[in-house]
């Protein structure tokens, strides 16, 4: 069974960064692309970015382009989410799946919190 542990997620004040990484283990599944989600306070779970690795494209969502990028070690089973120029709205807890996502692969998130 695959399992997706997500780590890297801190306390950060606004401007600054943090690099979230997503390891991939068990046994292994074919999926083209892989995502990183969000849920903030109150909000439902949304789209923040996601990576074709047999394209070589990306994609973003319109708050975080240009701030965030998405990238994929495949020797290491593992995805990552630099992000940059934190902003106090990006603040909650951050999970990788497949895109689109598979219910039995959501794990526990990792929080990230960006104080003013």
């Amino acid at each position: 069974q695959v399992q997706l542990e997500e780590s890297g997620g801190g306390l950060v004040q606004a401007g600054g960064s943090l690099r979230l990484s997503c390891s991939a283990s068990g046994r292994t599944f074919s999926s083209s692309v892989m995502g990183w989600f969000r849920q903030a306070p109150g909000k439902d779970r949304e789209f923040v970015a996601a990576v074709n690795w047999s394209l070589g494209t990306t994609r973003y969502a319109g708050s975080v382009k240009g701030r965030f990028t998405i990238s994929i070690d495949n020797a290491k089973n593992t995805v990552y989410l630099q992000m940059n120029s934190l902003k106090p709205e990006d603040t909650a807890y951050y999970y990788c799946n497949t895109y689109p996502p598979r219910g039995e692969f959501w794990g526990q998130g990792t929080q990230v919190t960006v104080s003013s």
